[in-house]
């Protein structure tokens, strides 16, 4: 086991209540000490960084005043949970966050009963925390606390904004503490950021709410002093922030903002506020990377660094004296410029992720045609289907899993009208450390069964080009989805002439005897590999790039299916309805009869490991796919022509 070396206070804390024991005077070292040990984690074995710096001070505060597990703590997203996972128990292996069979990079029930709620995508913590307050409501169990811990880059969503409007009704006892840091990944974008500032901002409101809460504070009759303030408040809030208090309008009781990283102020706030029943808004100033400077300098960049050096910052990075093959990410980047170049109508959407998707390319070359709409996958969606309705080419990049927000606004507001918005679903598959929340396991099958939609995914960073130069084209007028995963291609020399691909049309990549194997996407590198292996023992499969899951191209699937009694599919997506699925109902919808084996992410949920590691579990990486080809082929399969073609069934 790797030891990572604590402080004297934090070394003897293996849950929360012994950090109760704790005078209130030593909570700043047990900071500080938190701090340092995620700092030397992190910068040896890599992992989300700057939101956990960022909210040190308020898990130490949260678990030094409330009764956890029994309250019931919900992080939004989860990047910032370090702290609380290390202050409950899993200190001594935290080094194995994120890696293959250690600990999740999120909050996860099933690994620790202080995990609350299991979370990944964004703006989720209210809706869950009310459910749990009105479930204690409902069971009598008028003393528990439930708080949920988001970020105002997450408040950007519509689901918080729909579980504030209930809650505010709902007389469920609720803290929601925002986190205020102006970020999210990106810096943050909107009307909610300007309004948050104001808020943040007007020194006149703040120091007269202080004087007011002061100086009743004298008064001999506590009931009557908090019930003055507020009124006192309301009334002049308008006047001075020139608007109603947002939260406050839909029935919360706001307190705030206050200084996020004062210790002290905070376990005195959070003990005032367990006092007070009902929804309530803790809103709280904090710095993302706090307490490592280059972290607070870059945040964007700070985010999830990977591993580097904490004494001079220097992120380690793999070096090569090869040309190496570019991201997909930045050949979409880069490609949609050069088409925009071209072509006055292209357009640029995304919902929070510029850097990630790299649409930042384009938001720094064409500021006017490109667009971060904050985290509003739905918005992002139904916003690129208005645009189209006014002749706009618009390329919507959603990373896969995140799309399945916008799944109704998919069929509903795109598909149903046909109209020609161009899906870049950005890292499609197993997307690695991130693990279930974050894999891209199901664009295939649930834009498969979308009428009017093209389902593609290049096999490579010239395919991706291609298919992006072809969805843009003025005779293409239905909706388009791309496909393609996390990380590196293939070709160093990546930037081809631009080619038109006739929709609904695959390639053949080598004939070969007895099996063809048909990849769609990425994967087929993975064929060729393994086709390169086999052929060392006298196997020679065909391969075919099918580039659509839909259209499937039926004229090459016919040829297929006359040659071949043994096919192959595989795919970096869920095996139920996806690729594989397509072509087995083709099979059957044609009266063939081969044997068919369906490779790629089997129906259960995949954990979280490095993509290497996650292809080999699920048996589609290159070895995976030469021990299917000798299995079907049979262990002592020598090598002979095809006796057998798959025949139709008349």
């Amino acid at each position: 086991m790797e030891e990572l070396s604590a402080g004297p206070l934090l070394s003897k804390i293996n849950s929360p209540d012994d950090l109760k024991k704790l005078d209130k005077s030593q909570l700043q070292q047990v900071c500080n000490e938190l701090r340092q040990f995620i700092i030397d984690c992190v910068s040896v074995h890599g992992g989300h960084f700057g939101a956990s710096l960022g909210v040190v001070e308020l898990t130490v505060a949260l678990h030094y005043i409330l009764n956890t597990p029994d309250d019931q703590l919900v992080w939004d997203v989860g990047h910032q949970a370090y702290g609380h996972k290390i202050l409950t128990g899993r200190r001594d292996n935290f080094y194995t966050n994120r890696k293959y069979g250690g600990l999740s990079g999120f909050p996860k029930r099933s690994e620790s009963k202080y995990d609350a709620f299991g979370v990944g995508h964004s703006s989720t913590s209210i809706s869950a925390a009310l459910g749990m307050a009105i479930a204690s409501k409902y069971k009598g169990e008028t003393q528990r606390q439930h708080v949920a811990v988001i970020g105002d880059g997450a408040m950007t969503a519509g689901l918080p904004f729909e579980a504030l409007n209930h809650a505010g009704v709902s007389n469920a006892n609720i803290l929601v503490i925002l986190n205020d840091n102006n970020m999210s990944i990106d810096p943050n974008v909107g009307a909610l950021k300007e309004y948050l500032a104001d808020i943040t901002t007007s020194h006149k409101y703040n120091k007269f709410r202080d004087d007011i809460w002061k100086l009743l504070g004298k008064l001999p009759y506590p009931d009557f002093q908090h019930s003055l303030a507020s009124k006192i408040e309301a009334a002049v809030k308008g006047a001075i922030l020139k608007s109603s208090n947002l939260f406050e309008s839909l029935g919360f009781r706001y307190f705030g903002p206050i200084d996020g990283h004062n210790i002290t102020k905070l376990v005195e706030i959070l003990n005032d506020l367990k006092d007070i029943s009902g929804p309530k808004v803790l809103h709280i100033k904090t710095v993302k990377g706090k307490g490592y400077d280059l972290a607070e300098k870059d945040q964007t960049l700070w985010h999830a660094p990977g591993t580097f050096d904490k004494v001079t910052g220097k992120i380690n990075k793999k070096i090569s004296v090869v040309i190496e093959p570019p991201k997909y990410q930045d050949v979409f980047g880069h490609t949609i410029v050069e088409l925009a170049e071209k072509n006055p109508l292209i357009l640029g959407i995304t919902p929070a992720m510029p850097s990630g998707c790299s649409l930042k390319i384009m938001m720094d070359a064409m500021p006017d045609r490109a667009f971060d709409v904050g985290i509003a996958e739905q918005h992002a969606v139904t916003l690129s289907a208005g645009l189209a309705t006014q002749g706009m080419k618009v390329f919507c990049n959603i990373y896969s899993t995140f799309m399945q927000r916008a799944y109704d606004m998919v069929i509903h507001d795109v598909a149903i009208q046909k109209l020609p918005v161009i899906f870049c679903l950005d890292r499609g598959g197993l997307v690695g450390e991130d693990g279930p929340t974050h894999h891209g396991l199901y664009d295939i099958a649930y834009m498969r069964c979308v009428p009017n939609m093209v389902v593609s995914a290049p096999m490579n960073e010239s395919e991706l080009r291609n298919l992006m130069y072809t969805a843009q084209l003025p005779e293409t007028d239905v909706p388009f989805s791309i496909r393609y995963p996390r990380g590196q291609g293939v070709m160093p020399e990546w930037q081809t002439p631009f080619e038109k691909i006739v929709i609904g049309t695959g390639r053949k990549i080598k004939d070969g005897e007895e099996v063809a194997i048909l990849s769609l996407g990425h994967p087929g590198n993975f064929v060729v590999n393994a086709c390169k292996e086999l052929a060392t023992e006298d196997i020679h499969p065909a391969h075919y790039d099918m580039r659509f899951a839909k259209p499937l191209d039926e004229k090459l699937l016919h040829e297929v299916a006359k040659r071949y009694n043994k096919i192959i599919t595989v795919e970096d997506g869920t095996v139920k309805g996806g690729f594989g699925s397509a072509v087995l109902e083709f099979m059957a919808a044609n009266n063939y009869n081969p044997e068919v084996k369906t490779m790629g992410v089997p129906d259960r949920i995949v954990e979280h490991g490095k993509p290497d590691e996650l292809y080999r579990e699920c048996g589609f990486d290159v070895k995976g796919i030469a021990a299917a080809v000798r299995d079907m082929l049979g262990t002592q399969q020598k090598k002979a022509s095809i006796s057998s073609p798959g025949k139709a069934l008349n």
